[in-house]
């Protein structure tokens, strides 16, 4: 188990904290993706696991124990960068020697193993500049993985690599869970790849968790309206009407059949489809936020003289 308790980092003499009292549990077996925009503070909750930058205020933990007084190479977690940080005057092979802990009579046959599990056993021979994007980055994931780690932390590892290799890495990243059993965190800003890659989807703007859970849930009925329009390529709609803020995804809602020029309809374009409704203030208690299930034979009409928002404020009031 990889946890933060509370954990509050600043940089310099700065009030502003780059982290806010950010709690995450990350049990073995399980991956967590965290996704945010840039300077959320991402790659700084990751330094700070690793112990590569100071920990102002709470906790960070394995298996319950904190280690935030332990340096960074006796906490056997293993960190992969956007760059995959091969060493440029070493072949692949070497490279993952590097990695290994002592020696051993089957070190080799590790490393073969590692390398063809994220096909690049053909490439051991060949130094970093001879590789693919794709190839370089595998080959990164492969030497974390041969550091025998207790956890294992991922900074973007797609960020650098063309669309068409994307894909590719993505699925090795999944298939690397059929090798490694202990908690992965994973961290994005692209919210398709979070969900692809998660078990537990967080979300962290300006240093704060304002969202935890089941990636769909998430998506489909974020807790704040910052996690409503920041996640989907299209943020979320968001209707205001007397103090009462409407949001419904723009993919979920097609014009319903029959919807002429004097009215205005809509209806969901799937079963079951959810019609979330957000207290208008931020801080307000779950309990103010209220959900509505909008079927495909709802429909919500406005007449010409009254806009959707109103309609859709009387239909779900």
């Amino acid at each position: 188990m990889l946890s933060t308790d509370a954990l509050v980092v600043r940089y310099g003499t700065t009030a502003r904290r780059a982290l806010d009292e950010v709690s995450i549990d990350v049990a073995d077996g399980t991956t967590l993706a965290v996704v945010g925009p840039s300077g959320a503070g991402k790659t700084t909750l990751l330094r700070a696991i690793a112990g590569l930058v100071r920990v102002n205020g709470g906790h960070v933990r394995l298996d319950g124990a904190s280690i935030n007084r332990m340096p960074p190479q006796d906490r056997r977690i293993a960190l992969v960068f956007q760059d995959d940080a091969l060493f440029a005057n070493m072949t692949v092979r070497e490279n993952l020697r590097f990695a290994l802990r002592g020696g051993s009579s089957n070190n080799d046959q590790r490393i073969g193993e590692t390398a063809r599990a994220l096909h690049v056993g053909d490439q051991l021979d060949r130094r970093p500049r001879r590789l693919s994007g794709g190839e370089r980055q595998r080959a990164s994931i492969a030497r974390a993985l041969l550091s025998d780690p207790i956890a294992l932390l991922l900074d973007e590892p797609l960020a650098h690599l063309d669309p068409s290799l994307r894909r590719s890495v993505r699925d090795e990243v999944i298939g690397v869970r059929q090798r490694f059993a202990g908690p992965i965190l994973y961290i994005t800003h692209d919210h398709v790849e979070a969900m692809s890659v998660a078990d537990v989807l967080a979300v962290l703007v300006d240093g704060r968790i304002e969202d935890l859970g089941a990636p769909e849930r998430v998506y489909n009925s974020p807790s704040s309206i910052a996690v409503a329009r920041f996640l989907g390529e299209r943020p979320m709609n968001l209707f205001e009407y007397q103090g009462v803020i409407l949001g419904i995804r723009p993919e979920r809602v097609a014009i319903a059949s029959g919807a002429s020029m004097t009215s205005t309809a809509l209806s969901s374009a799937k079963d079951s489809e959810t019609l979330l409704v957000l207290s208008r203030k931020p801080d307000a208690p779950p309990s103010a936020r209220r959900m509505y299930s909008l079927t495909r034979s709802s429909t919500i009409s406005a007449s010409p003289r009254q806009s959707m928002t109103e309609a859709l404020a009387q239909t779900y009031s």
